[in-house]
């Protein structure tokens, strides 16, 4: 079997794609993963053989000119009306409560994410290049980023089978399902959809009509323990959280059992090497740690540590570590709500103080992780040291979120492992 994966060129959204690329190239099958020329390294570095398709998507520079746009949109807005929105919350698509999500809500949001962000991500030249491969290459079966809807073309224009792999709470799938129920109460003259209307010109382009299963697959692979999934009606194979987070070693100082309490400290690298630095205050983080009797690794590098600030004599900070060896030493974890950080502190069965910053799915996974006795939330950018400081001293001391956090393992635990979904793809191909 011939299998195309493909992402935009974010190396987390590859991280979450590589153990199921990896077990079915171990069970035989052609594996090809498909990105910007930007992702071309940290494909081949994951041992897999890459495609490049289209321009370099160049995300850090778009970041920069998006808040150089923004910056300039504040300082120019009167002083009387509201400030002006910036481009993570033109795009938000996280609101799950119904009484918000209003035709008029859910149109502007809609609207908005598909012009400054899908469309932003899959260029028509990247699309076009793909639709090319895929038809020469001729794969069974196409696997996608849930962002990345240049798969869900491809795959169409050249009769393969197809799926999404989601990197974390299916916000396309909640939002879309939403979206079709507010149009169905609308007289056909008054319905206006963005996403269909991008993706059909896009698809016939390439020959083929217009359909659902453009935006959504045929069905979705969803690494989400089930109790933490939205609520949307479609087709979904559990698999498995499994880690990777790119080649690593072990430090030496790692295989030295703690002698108290380690705690892990990190707001993650896509925000920082890519959306240009960190929503939370670092500081704020480290005076909350520092006078617990606990051994805190942080993950941060030099340039989120403001100069001439004093580290704290019990955190040891480390530019980079792999959280899936250091997380099974670790009592707790504090981070940013990002989705590779949380499911692998879920798969470790790791409590977890989170300070979110407001990025995709990041607030309501958090919340859904609070409600589920796992984690404390703080809120970034407004939690003092001495609120942060409590909610850590209440994970470390109190075992419900130790005995919770391990039911959430043994849940995810429960779910077919990447190597076990190899054969339900396959016959999925072959229908």
């Amino acid at each position: 079997m011939r299998v195309l994966f493909t992402t935009f060129a974010q190396p987390t959204h590859l991280h979450a794609q590589v153990p199921l690329a990896w077990a079915l190239r171990a069970a035989g099958h052609d594996v090809r993963v498909a990105s910007q020329p930007d992702l071309t390294e940290a494909i081949t570095g994951a041992g897999l053989t890459a495609v490049a398709v289209g321009e370099p998507l160049n995300q850090q520079e778009q970041v920069r000119e998006l808040d150089e746009q923004h910056r300039r949109e504040v300082e120019e807005a009167p002083d009387d009306e509201p400030a002006p929105a910036d481009y993570i919350e033109l795009t938000d698509i996280s609101e799950l409560r119904d009484e918000i999500l209003t035709y008029e809500y859910v149109q502007r949001q809609l609207t908005a994410v598909t012009m400054f962000g899908f469309r932003t991500l899959c260029p028509d030249r990247m699309i076009d290049d793909l639709v090319a491969f895929a038809r020469d290459w001729r794969p069974d079966l196409v696997v996608w980023d849930s962002v990345t809807f240049a798969g869900a073309v491809a795959a169409i224009a050249s009769g393969a089978a197809h799926g999404r792999l989601l990197f974390g709470l299916d916000l396309v799938g909640h939002v879309r399902q939403r979206h079709l129920e507010l149009l169905r109460g609308r007289v056909p003259a008054l319905r206006d959809d963005p996403l269909q209307e991008w993706l059909g010109d896009v698809l016939a382009r390439h020959g083929h009509p217009f359909t659902e299963q453009a935006v959504l697959g045929q069905f979705t692979i969803d690494p989400v323990p089930a109790s933490l999934r939205l609520p949307v009606d479609h087709h979904y194979l559990p698999m498995r959280y499994t880690p990777y987070n790119g080649p690593a070693t072990v430090p030496d100082w790692l295989r030295e059992p703690p002698t108290r309490p380690r705690v892990c400290l990190t707001l993650g690298r896509s925000f920082r090497e890519t959306l240009g630095g960190d929503r939370t205050a670092v500081t704020e983080l480290l005076d909350a740690v520092a006078t617990l009797d606990v051994d805190v690794v942080a993950t941060l590098s030099n340039s989120q540590i403001p100069p001439g600030y004093p580290i704290p004599d019990n955190v040891r900070t480390v530019e980079f570590v792999n959280l899936d060896v250091l997380l099974p030493t670790c009592a707790a974890i504090i981070h940013h709500g990002g989705s590779g950080t949380s499911q692998t502190a879920l798969i470790h069965g790791v409590p977890q103080v989170i300070v979110p910053y407001k990025l995709w799915c990041n607030g309501p996974r958090a919340e859904r992780m609070e409600r589920a006795g796992v984690a404390v939330c703080g809120v970034a950018g407004r939690s003092a040291a001495s609120e942060v400081r409590a909610l850590i001293r209440r994970v470390l001391d109190e075992p419900s979120f130790r005995a919770c956090a391990g039911d959430l393992r043994h849940e995810m635990l429960a779910a077919s492992t990447p190597a076990e979904l190899v054969p339900v793809l396959r016959r999925l191909a072959q229908t």
